[in-house]
């Protein structure tokens, strides 16, 4: 995978602990990540400019209570299977406090979910890539995860 692109609504303060560790599984990626920040007044213009941010031409993973859970060697098996299919390019989004609309959870190709409880914006953006980087040691046989 040579980028990950993340749409995600808020905007990560430099001087919060969600800052630190965000940068800090950044740094330990071998893939580039593009940061899109969506800041909006109301919920509509939210889901406006998240749309706007979308590249039809790459797989789409959007993050949403209603997703399915998967365990990180299932989630790896997902980033591994658009690799296999020619993508080096996946985008992510995390939706803001009303979640997402249909009409983006329809350009997904995948839907998840970190679980059925409520978790914060910033929190979710450092599981998540967590999660991306967890699953490029899984794939590449780093004993970073183990059983």
């Amino acid at each position: 995978m040579s980028a990950i692109t993340l749409i995600a609504v808020g905007k990560n303060k430099n001087a919060s602990p969600f800052y630190d560790l965000w940068n800090q599984y950044a740094k330990r990626l071998s893939t580039k990540i593009i940061l899109h920040e969506i800041e909006a007044r109301n919920t509509a213009l939210e889901q406006e400019k998240i749309i706007e941010k979308i590249n039809p031409s790459h797989p789409l993973i959007c993050l949403d209570e209603k997703g399915k859970t998967y365990s990180s060697l299932e989630f790896a098996k997902k980033i591994e299977g658009f690799q296999l299919e020619g993508h080096s390019h996946i985008q992510f989004i995390i939706g803001g406090a009303d979640g997402l609309n249909s009409e983006i959870r329809q350009k997904a190709n995948l839907i998840m979910s970190f679980g059925a409880q409520t978790w914060p914006h910033m929190m979710v953006r450092v599981m998540l890539i967590e999660q991306i980087y967890r699953a490029q040691q899984i794939l590449s046989g780093h004993p970073y995860h183990r059983e």
